[in-house]
């Protein structure tokens, strides 16, 4: 069995992140998508320090499944560049990775 991961990313609404959600939810690179749906972003791009309210999603997947879902992610998102940031998790309870693996395969 696998470690769990998670992958971290800013979206403009709601609407774009669920769409995507749906479609990597379909493709079994995700297990769950937690959207939230107002976060203050507050960054530097292209020289100029802006603040933008965007919707947060923490996606929910396995280490084997890390590299295709920010590679596939990165295809789907609309942003010049988004910022996808993912990372394997160190403690899961054997349950809930359980129902990752098999939700997955």
């Amino acid at each position: 069995m696998t470690k769990g991961a998670l992958v971290w990313c800013p979206f403009p609404d709601a609407d774009t992140a669920r769409a995507i959600a749906g479609t990597l939810l379909d493709e079994k690179l995700i297990a769950c998508a937690n959207i939230m749906p107002t976060i203050e972003s507050v960054f530097t791009w292209k020289d100029v320090v802006s603040s933008e309210t965007e919707c947060g999603v923490l996606f929910k997947t396995t280490g084997d499944k890390l590299d295709a879902l920010t590679a596939r992610l990165a295809q789907l998102h609309p942003y010049e560049t988004p910022a996808i940031m993912g990372w394997l998790v160190d403690k899961t309870p054997p349950r809930t990775l359980a129902w990752l693996n098999e939700t997955l395969n």
